[in-house]
């Protein structure tokens, strides 16, 4: 126990210093906690095999099929159009698509594929990413109390409420205390967000192509009548690099190039287009090349080429391109597989993941690229740790004295020492293995003062939903982290007036919908 403890004080140190990378911090613990014979070599290494990591970074693949064949820029698009560039309504939109998305597949499952989506259209705004992308994630853990299926939580809570005699909760009931919580959500994070966010700098992507294309055309004196991007085919600008094959060789506008497969659009020196017929290349020549974009990918990766714009981000600014449908089918299908339970969550992901692997719209090294490695590597590192922590009896420990303090005091006391407790047990480790711990300490509390266990176990939800205060809370709030640009304490200064709501929406309006 005093191995545990000693541990999660130095990690959470080291995850404060922003001077340790998150992985290593990670991979630390694992190996702490086997170094000082904590936790075996098997229950160490578990973490990477849990079925919530290999279900995230499945989730990252289908996010790129998603992002690469234009359907993020499409939805992006479309909420632009709508909700147009302001930034409060932006975040109610992106906050309210969150926890919709998230009361169907779980959190982690909405946030990873919003994360695209919510960065482009922050972009397209004007706005930095790490203004939207916390509260995104925040608003996502509102929407968790939507449903049922909104968190492995809200299923937790609703069998020790049944295994204890009392019911279980309704598939929608949740949504009583979920559509307060996710409204007071947004106000907070419209209101307070602007001042408590970094704002964070940020590789601009490709945004909008059109006036990208039109931007080529007065550069290159072109003819406007052929479309140069487009879902099939695209443009892509090469330097001469020094020291390349191609210095001393023919070109000329219009000629094929010697694969066959792209056309030169037109050719620059020094700002000035050259139209000889014969050309020979020098170093620093600029050529804009056509062609499909597979073809312009494999093209321009040939040594002694320097690529100004890669074609692959240019390509992920078409809205609706080439295997977009069968991006949009895959996630429909895992959506569903998700929302009825037929299969785990870890196989719905690995089979959308396959299948776009296998229907070609994502290919095997795109796949891999796309994954979050910090990501995987962080949570399957911390897991252990939330082992260590119930083994050991640490958190009992720290159960079993916060709620001596209470003592016999009245529920609503009660009710709060067990929410702080979660609250603070949820900002260390996962929220699911918070509840587990502290779900039999409120059946006991609740039948010691001879109450309903209904309220404790719904504020039990509430406050395991309330992991705001540091990214590696809960899988979302991680994987926000490296989009946005965000360090370690940034996610407490909002998180903290947020975490407070939450905490009393779970004491004082909790037991007016469930009476003690």
């Amino acid at each position: 126990m005093a191995a545990t403890l000693i541990i999660l004080a130095l990690a959470i140190a080291a995850f404060m210093s922003n001077r340790v990378p998150l992985g290593v911090v990670a991979l630390g613990v694992s190996l702490a906690l086997w170094a000082t014979g904590v936790l075996s070599l098997g229950e160490v290494t578990a973490g990477f095999g849990d079925p919530t990591v290999i279900f995230i970074a499945s989730l990252f693949v289908v996010s790129e099929a998603l992002e690469s064949t234009g359907v993020t820029t499409w939805v992006s698009t479309q909420v632009i159009s709508r909700a147009g560039e302001k930034r409060s309504t932006l975040i109610l939109v992106v906050g309210i698509l969150g926890a919709i998305a998230t009361a169907l597949i779980s959190v982690n499952g909405a946030v990873a594929a919003l994360v695209p989506v919510v960065v482009v259209v922050a972009i397209r705004a004007k706005l930095a990413p790490s203004q939207m992308l916390i509260p995104l994630a925040f608003a996502a853990h509102a929407g968790s109390l939507l449903a049922l299926t909104g968190t492995p939580v809200n299923i937790i809570v609703s069998e020790q409420a049944a295994g204890a005699g009392a019911r279980p909760f309704g598939f929608f009931e949740f949504a009583l205390v979920g559509i307060p919580l996710l409204v007071g959500t947004l106000l907070i994070l419209v209101f307070f967000g602007r001042f408590l966010l970094p704002t964070r700098p940020f590789r601009t992507p490709m945004g909008d192509l059109r006036a990208h294309a039109e931007t080529l055309r007065e550069q290159y004196d072109l003819d406007g009548g052929s479309r140069l991007i487009g879902a099939k085919k695209g443009i892509s600008e090469v330097v001469v690099a020094p020291r390349s094959e191609l210095i001393g060789t023919y070109a000329y506008p219009g000629m094929v190039t010697g694969s066959g497969s792209l056309v030169i659009l037109a050719i620059q020196r020094g700002g000035e287009n050259i139209t000889e017929e014969h050309t020979v290349l020098m170093a620093g020549d600029t050529l804009l090349l056509t062609g499909t974009w597979s073809d312009l990918t494999h093209e321009v990766a040939t040594p002694g080429m320097l690529v100004v714009d890669e074609p692959d981000m240019l390509r992920r600014g078409v809205p609706l391109g080439i295997g977009a449908k069968r991006a949009m089918f895959t996630l429909l299908a895992m959506i569903i597989l998700l929302a009825t339970g037929i299969v785990p969550p870890a196989i719905a992901g690995l089979a959308a993941a396959m299948t776009l692997v296998v229907t070609g719209v994502v290919t095997p090294p795109r796949a891999y690229r796309s994954i979050s490695w910090t990501t995987i590597v962080l949570i399957g590192g911390m897991i252990p740790l939330s082992t260590a922590v119930v083994q050991t009896g640490t958190a009992d420990l720290l159960a079993t004295g916060l709620l001596g303090i209470v003592g016999d005091g009245s529920p609503h006391l009660a009710l709060l020492a067990i929410c702080a407790l979660t609250m603070v047990l949820g900002q260390l480790i996962s929220n699911t293995a918070t509840v587990l711990i502290v779900a039999p300490i409120a059946l006991v509390v609740a039948g010691d003062l001879g109450v309903s266990v209904l309220p404790f176990m719904m504020a039990l939800t509430v406050a395991g939903a309330a992991a705001f205060l540091t990214p590696v809370a809960t899988p979302a709030n991680t994987m926000v982290l490296e989009p946005g640009g965000y360090r370690f304490g940034d996610y407490w200064k909002l998180g903290l007036p947020l975490l407070l709501f939450f905490l009393a929406v779970a004491v004082f309006y909790v037991p007016v919908i469930w009476p003690f």
